[in-house]
């Protein structure tokens, strides 16, 4: 986590630099730093998806479900990445579109486990 915040802050402060002489490059400078900080969480989520295989194996979870789990986690963290990122660049609207596409896309992956779940419970009390 030190290496992360010690990114950030470079990034940042070059970028505070930058924007004075150049102020598109000071964007690009932080979409770069972002990117950058995105790429090592990429990595830690490896982790987190081997962790999520090992608690299926202890509860005992359809693989489709785990599948569905991951996939939200993705879009969830795909969407706040690129929205801040517009919203850095100053296009909030497009953010506010990608944050809207990606709660659409979430509801549409658990659509069909709430459904298998209710009908779990259908058959539970009948």
């Amino acid at each position: 986590m030190l290496k992360i915040g010690i990114l950030g802050l470079a990034g940042i402060l070059l970028a505070l630099l930058i924007r004075e002489v150049k102020p598109g490059f000071a964007v690009l400078i932080s979409m770069a730093t972002c990117v950058l900080i995105f790429y090592y969480g990429i990595d830690r989520l490896s982790y987190v998806a081997q962790a999520a295989k090992t608690l299926q194996e202890y509860i005992r979870l359809q693989d489709s479900y785990l599948k569905i789990l991951l996939k939200m986690v993705g879009i969830t963290y795909i969407a706040d990445f690129s929205a801040s990122l517009c919203r850095d660049a100053g296009y909030s609207a497009v953010a506010g579109q990608i944050e809207f596409y990606g709660k659409i896309s979430v509801l549409s992956l658990c659509t069909p486990v709430l459904l298998a779940l209710l009908e779990t419970i259908n058959d539970f009390l009948a």
